[in-house]
C-alpha cells in the first residue's frame, strides 16, 4: 500500500503526481501486464537470440 504524506496546504496536484510517481516506481503495472499473458520460456529464449544476433549485426556494421 502506499502512502502519500499530503502537508497542509499542499495541493491535490501536486500529491497526486507524488503518487503517480511513487506508484510508476513500485512497477505494479509493468507486473500486471506482464501477469495477464503467458509467454513460453522456449519463446522468450528465441525473441533474446533474436534480439542479441539484431545487437550484434549492428555493432559490427558500425565498425
Amino acid at each position: 500500500m502506499l502512502i502519500i504524506p499530503v502537508k497542509e496546504g499542499e495541493s491535490i496536484d501536486k500529491a497526486l503526481k507524488k503518487f503517480k510517481k511513487k506508484f510508476e516506481r513500485t512497477g505494479t503495472m509493468r507486473q500486471l501486464r506482464k501477469r495477464q499473458s503467458f509467454t513460453k520460456p522456449s519463446v522468450s529464449r528465441r525473441k533474446e537470440m533474436i534480439r542479441a544476433a539484431y545487437k550484434l549485426q549492428i555493432q559490427t556494421e558500425a565498425e
